[in-house]
């Protein structure tokens, strides 16, 4: 089983060394995706663990620590499966397009992390993620490094973007803006569709948003 390391500064005690964390992690993931943040709270998950609350506040200080470090493993994983599915490859055109890819498709169950749902993880990060960063603290916890994995996957990919056009002034603009819009046009298409031509039932969603995405990027890239 490989392990994502994530920094200390996300947990009080790291879920991924111990049975009851792993259960935290998982379950959470779970109550979340079918409750929604704002319902979830530490007293259901410890319930639901059959632990308690005490034990849950062990390894994060709040629920908003967990949501961000649920996320924060959400773009890590990312990060690793860019690298593994473009490290052979030469050609900067070709990795750009697998890494969007990367961050369009809808998650699917990786068995080198046996204990996480990345499916309904995904459900998370397009429903919930920017809930990490806007808030009246999101200067602190940037200060704290609660928001590097987001940073660290923002920078491998125009990194490759700059590779296709080492001109192109605003590789981490287009990016940051990518990234997004990858996870609202599918929000957008399933609860707002007016606001986007991705169309719910209309050949594959995720593959919409990525016919979108790379005309977008290689738009801009190719100008």
């Amino acid at each position: 089983m490989v392990t994502l390391r994530l920094s200390e500064r996300y947990f009080t005690r790291d879920p991924q060394h111990t049975e009851l964390g792993s259960k935290i992690i998982s379950h959470s993931i779970k109550m979340i995706d079918e409750l929604g943040f704002e319902q979830f709270t530490f007293k259901k998950l410890a319930t639901q663990i059959q632990s308690t609350e005490a034990s849950v506040y062990r390894y994060f200080e709040n629920k908003h620590k967990l949501l961000i470090y649920l996320i924060a493993w959400y773009w890590k994983w990312m990060e690793y499966l860019i690298d593994y599915r473009t490290n052979h490859l030469a050609d900067p055109e070709e990795k750009l397009k697998i890494a969007l890819r990367a961050i369009c498709d809808e998650a699917e169950f990786d068995p080198a992390f046996a204990e996480i749902d990345e499916t309904a993880l995904y459900r998370i990060v397009v429903s919930e993620s920017n809930k990490t960063y806007l808030t009246k603290q999101v200067d602190e916890d940037n200060k704290e490094g609660l928001f590097r994995g987001y940073k660290d996957l923002c920078k491998q990919i125009a990194t490759i973007a700059k590779e296709v056009n080492p001109e192109y002034a605003y590789p981490h603009a287009l990016i940051s803006t990518v990234l997004e819009a990858s996870h609202q046009q599918a929000f957008f298409a399933l609860h707002l569709p007016s606001l986007t031509e991705v169309k719910k039932g209309q050949d594959d969603l995720h593959n919409q948003v990525y016919k979108y995405i790379e005309n977008l990027v290689f738009a801009a890239l190719r100008r």
